[in-house]
């Protein structure tokens, strides 16, 4: 089964093995219905989340109408994310920047689309790949995800390959300078590309987030955390890969 959707501004995809009464996705209504599940998921997460909707938590929150008591569970878990990765990254990974309304949409992508691929598990799907715009969370076999050249839109600088996990980039190439290095303010220009390969898309996003703010000093940053896998084009366009990034074998 496969459907995409234009969410969030992007469009993400949702495959699904199975279907059939097998062991990938139970039975063709199981799966629709799981599908039907995480795109709702996900339209409520945009409506909630979204700091360019004025009637969203997110933007009531930045206005001052919210207290800090009155915030839903799923909001303090993400702006808790937020703060994390911000001290985590010693302060490159920002949400509030100055003269700037509250936007944590660098969190809640990654942390909206793996909550969605827990969904599915929990409605006994186990094999699929679930695609918000490149981001990757894919389960129950091996998938092929390829990584965009940062200057080539015709062209792929690397195929992986994933059996139980995510992958995440940032780049400059399809939203120009939209990554700000939150210790200056100012556009991160010492990558073209990073990619992380983490269990949880949460972690991946976040972690390609920050290190692309980081600039080049992010890459050995990304490589130091738990877990995780990096493949990084730097400005010099030097590809910079840690030994265990899971490149697919030659086809």
């Amino acid at each position: 089964m496969r459907r995409v959707e234009h969410i969030m501004g992007l469009p993400i995809s949702l495959r699904i093995d199975g279907g059939d009464g097998g062991d990938g996705g139970g039975t063709a209504a199981d799966a629709a219905d799981a599908a039907d599940r995480v795109f709702a998921w996900l339209r409520e997460v945009d409506a909630r989340f979204s700091p360019f909707l004025a009637d969203s938590e997110v933007s009531r929150l930045d206005r001052g109408e919210l207290a800090p008591d009155a915030l839903s569970p799923d909001l303090v878990e993400v702006l808790d994310l937020c703060e994390r990765y911000r001290v985590e990254s010693g302060g490159a990974f920002q949400v509030r920047l100055p003269g700037r309304g509250l936007d944590p949409c660098a969190m809640v992508k990654g942390w909206a689309v793996q909550r969605a691929a827990e969904l599915l598990r929990t409605r006994g799907v186990t094999t699929f790949c679930l695609n918000a715009g490149g981001d990757v969370v894919a389960a129950g076999r091996p998938w092929r995800v390829g990584v965009r050249h940062p200057e080539r839109a015709d062209r792929l600088c690397a195929v992986l390959e994933i059996t139980d996990g995510a992958v995440a980039t940032s780049g400059r190439y399809e939203r120009g300078d939209h990554i700000l290095d939150g210790r200056t303010g100012r556009p991160a220009t010492g990558l073209l590309g990073l990619s992380v390969v983490a269990a949880s898309l949460t972690e991946a996003d976040a972690t390609a987030t920050a290190a692309f703010a980081m600039g080049a000093e992010g890459v050995d940053w990304a490589a130091a955390r738990p877990g995780c896998e990096v493949f990084a084009v730097d400005a010099g366009r030097r590809v910079l890969r840690t030994p265990g990034f899971p490149m697919a074998a030659a086809a």
